[in-house]
């Protein structure tokens, strides 16, 4: 279990999201606008920078002010979220294939964003930019699993807000304002996506005898799934004449390819039929628990047929296809090779 290697980068994903959130804060200073700069670090880094004495021989100079800071300050497991461990999610990959993983651990990332300005004005400028948005949360939609492109809503909620002014000493020294923001981002974290095949078909044989080694399959049972809608909205022929919601023998344009005991779809009624005479099908209404309907000359029918199957998705509604056969060859199925090999 332990050693499975799993990398959905969530957390960097959670971390640039929320930096996100503050990348555009501006600042109004009469008719000046100037975008308040954004980093990644401890605010006592740059509060350690602005006390630098520049020196003339460094390219770098003092930090300008304001600007914003963020980072990580503690991850936690939310066990107030917590769900089954046990339950699967899944997700399409393809007609043939999904992919699993377990359902996803609830856990919570502290942030601290930290304004730091050398005057009142430039501080509650930006803190009044961001408050308004947090009542006390802020939905973050973030794709936490790109291979699946599975997005989640990350709350970040507000916590509390300390301030901080560091305004002693002589005069040498410079004033920082300093408000300081806590944050909680409510994420989630992904084991391992593994990929499963969908199955299509279940194929059992009987025998007479307890030594399945030796004895041949005497009966074979078979279930495929049916669809039990018309999937390729292939049209094989019209309605000639219009119908009503008692109508049971509809006249066609063509029954070419039509015979007793087939599906067809007007619209989204389906029908089943009983009997082909002539151009006319007899049909039972409302098949496959569908809703009756009228429908108006020159309707398009289509045909449930195998075709539609390989559009079925394992969260639709289908319905079995079942088939016996009996044996007397002597053989048994190959369960590798899918062939029915003499014994």
């Amino acid at each position: 279990m332990l050693g499975t290697y799993s990398y959905h980068e969530i957390f960097r994903k959670t971390i640039v999201a929320f930096g996100t959130l503050f990348n555009n804060i501006e600042l109004k200073r009469s008719d000046e606008v100037m975008k308040v700069p954004l980093a990644y670090g401890p605010k006592q880094k740059f509060l350690a920078r602005l006390d630098q004495v520049p020196d003339p021989t460094n390219k770098r100079v003092q930090i300008t002010l304001p600007r914003l800071s963020f980072e990580i300050n503690g991850v936690n497991y939310d066990s107030s979220r917590k769900v089954s461990p046990t339950q699967k999610i899944k997700f399409k990959k393809d007609v043939d294939e999904n992919k699993n993983a377990f359902m996803p651990v609830p856990y919570n990332i502290g942030f601290e964003l930290a304004i730091i300005s050398k005057n009142q004005d430039d501080g509650l400028q930006i803190l009044e930019q961001i408050l308004p948005y947090f009542q006390p949360h802020y939905n973050l939609a973030v794709k936490l699993l790109t291979t699946v492109g599975e997005i989640k809503d990350v709350p970040v909620v507000l916590n509390n807000i300390d301030y901080q002014d560091d305004y002693e000493g002589d005069f040498t020294q410079r004033r920082a304002i300093v408000y300081t923001l806590s944050f909680t981002a409510k994420t989630y974290l992904y084991g391992p996506v593994t990929d499963s095949k969908v199955i299509r078909k279940v194929i059992t044989d009987t025998y007479s005898s307890v030594n399945t080694t030796r004895a041949p399959r005497e009966r074979r049972y078979t279930v495929t799934p049916t669809s039990l809608v018309d999937r390729d909205a292939a049209a094989i022929t019209t309605l000639t004449n219009a119908i009503d919601l008692t109508d049971g023998i509809l006249t066609l344009g063509s029954v070419s390819g039509l015979a007793q005991g087939d599906d067809i779809q007007i619209g989204t009624e389906v029908m089943h039929i009983n009997r082909v005479v002539g151009s006319t099908v007899h049909v039972s209404r409302g098949w496959n628990n569908s809703t009756i309907a009228a429908a108006t000359a020159g309707a398009s029918i289509l045909k449930i047929d195998a075709a539609d199957l390989i559009f079925v998705d394992s969260d639709d509604d289908f319905g079995f296809g079942e088939l016996y056969s009996d044996f007397t060859d002597m053989k048994k199925r190959n369960p590798v090779s899918g062939a029915d090999e003499a014994i």
